[in-house]
């Protein structure tokens, strides 16, 4: 009875106990949190008989909508394959994963996962603190040390971004972001600075060079890093990192540069990034990288522009895209629908975020 569940309703005692291995008599689901492309339930079940199981897990669906299951399916595909194949192999903390299961078309998956709570999710309007910057960088080490410059990832099938030397990939991916920046300012601008359009459409021009740059020096990329998806226990020792949807393979310090420029207020960024860089960078020697000193660890952090550029860029458009949802959703371009950096972390495994805000 293996089946994938198409909705909550789905989630039965019966699909849970055959999932488990174990004897559930009853269930009960609700949902937690408003993922724009996922639906995400907590999920209580009563069991039979006495059992070392937990006695929550988180539920994670395709949007219930069928036409954004089709658009984000190949981002469904990529977050079961981490957790197949790619969580058991690294050490950067993620939830645990009990079950999991995808459609060949990628518009149906199901993942069974731990229950984070009480963990509390970052904000990353309100940015972290060096505290929080640390345990983040040094979890990011374990996702790239491991996988460093290691050939055998190249043969992963979901992955979203254009691969090491796929330079016509490269070109691709630039050329859509160019013309998305061209219609979310046309959408949009009335309601961005000018400062923020020119930064757009700058930054959308350099995708290509950013993300061809040092294809020798790759590995496995979180591709979206930044505070939303990371989870902090209440005493902010330990961090757990979720939404696996956008993971890719590049220049690994394209995941540190975009976690600190948007995750840390500026003047907060100044004062410890060489620090963060340093710590990132000896954690990675600790997972067995060699050939890689701490100045072009350094380099590859500052190779920006583009970096910095696109990601201010996405920053200003994921506040004005979450003002815009709230008072014109039903006018929301294709290209923004769904938008995995307009979600929340806390929308997958049910946590608050630490404003006290709904996850959006």
């Amino acid at each position: 009875m293996q089946n994938i569940p198409r909705g909550p309703s789905d989630v039965t005692s019966a699909w849970l106990g055959s999932v488990l291995g174990a004897d559930v008599r009853d269930v009960d689901v609700t949902p937690i949190g408003t993922g724009q492309t996922g639906a995400t339930y907590r999920v209580s079940p009563t069991y039979a008989t006495d059992n070392d199981l937990p006695s929550t897990f988180a539920v994670k669906l395709p949007a219930q909508d069928d036409a954004v299951r089709e658009r984000v399916a190949l981002g469904y595909l990529s977050e079961v394959e981490f957790y197949t194949d790619v969580a058991g192999k690294v050490q950067i903390p993620v939830p645990g994963c009990f079950f999991s299961d995808v459609s060949e078309s990628g518009a149906d998956f199901v993942l069974l996962l731990a229950d984070m709570a009480p963990a509390v999710q970052g904000d990353q309007i309100a940015g972290c603190t060096p505290q929080e910057a640390r345990l983040a960088v040094e979890a990011l080490a374990g996702l790239h040390g491991p996988s460093w410059c290691n050939p055998s990832w190249l043969g992963l099938s979901a992955i979203s971004m254009p691969k090491p030397g796929d330079e016509a990939a490269a070109k691709g991916l630039g050329d859509i972001s160019a013309m998305a920046a061209d219609i979310t300012i046309d959408k949009l601008g009335a309601r961005m600075s000018a400062e923020d359009r020119d930064t757009l459409s700058a930054a959308m021009g350099m995708v290509t060079p950013w993300l061809v740059a040092e294809p020798k020096r790759f590995a496995l990329m979180h591709g979206d890093y930044r505070l939303d998806n990371m989870l902090f226990d209440p005493d902010r020792t330990r961090v757990t990192v979720v939404d696996w949807q956008t993971m890719g393979l590049g220049l690994p310090a394209r995941d540190l540069a975009y976690f600190t420029a948007t995750s840390l207020a500026p003047e907060v960024r100044a004062d410890i990034e060489r620090d963060l860089v340093g710590r990132y960078h000896e954690a990675l020697l600790g997972y067995g990288v060699t050939d890689y000193d701490a100045e072009t660890c350094w380099r590859d952090y500052r190779r920006r522009p583009p970096g910095t550029a696109a990601q201010r860029a996405r920053v200003c458009v994921r506040g004005v895209h979450r003002t815009w949802r709230r008072d014109d959703a039903r006018d929301v371009p294709p290209g923004l629908q769904g938008d995995p950096g307009t979600r929340h972390a806390g929308s997958h495994l049910g946590l608050t975020p630490a404003s006290g805000r709904q996850p959006t």
